[in-house]
């Protein structure tokens, strides 16, 4: 959805010189403030937030340190995603529900590889690591994989 920006704003401090950007399934914005009225099935890919440099350092700790979630604390209004069109509105038929199992298996297969291979491949980074742990603890606090992964 365009709304007119071009930039997104630290989700925790609306910052809009932002340092860091993850990509989250999209289910994971249940766990966001003000996420009620957003239906997460009709969101095409992956939803971004944005961490100005002095929030991402507090990410890292809440991430590395302390094994807790930050969704909880981001305003989804800071998120970034598509929301697929409303053909039902525009045509006046009936489209089926979007099926985010597949882009919810494939992030969570690319989760678990880049915690997996985090202390011996030289090529991911802190970031990297902190997206996985996050897109893994969130389906895992949602109840779509279990807490096995950690």
């Amino acid at each position: 959805m365009y709304t007119g920006r071009t930039t997104q704003p630290c989700c925790l401090c609306d910052n809009p010189n932002t340092a860091v950007r993850v990509d989250i399934p999209p289910r994971s914005i249940m766990l966001m403030q003000n996420a009620g009225s957003v239906a997460w099935r009709d969101i095409v890919g992956t939803v971004s937030v944005h961490f100005c440099a002095d929030d991402w350092k507090l990410i890292i700790e809440l991430v590395t340190e302390m094994k807790m979630n930050p969704l909880g604390r981001c305003n989804v209004a800071r998120a970034s995603f598509n929301i697929r069109e409303d053909f039902e509105a525009l045509l006046a038929g009936t489209k089926d529900e979007p099926d985010q199992t597949t882009l919810e298996s494939r992030l969570i297969t690319e989760a678990r590889e880049t915690i997996d291979e985090y202390e011996h491949d030289p090529m991911i980074e802190m970031r990297d690591y902190v997206e996985a742990w996050i897109t893994l603890d969130t389906l895992s606090e949602l109840d779509i994989i279990d807490t096995s992964w950690e």
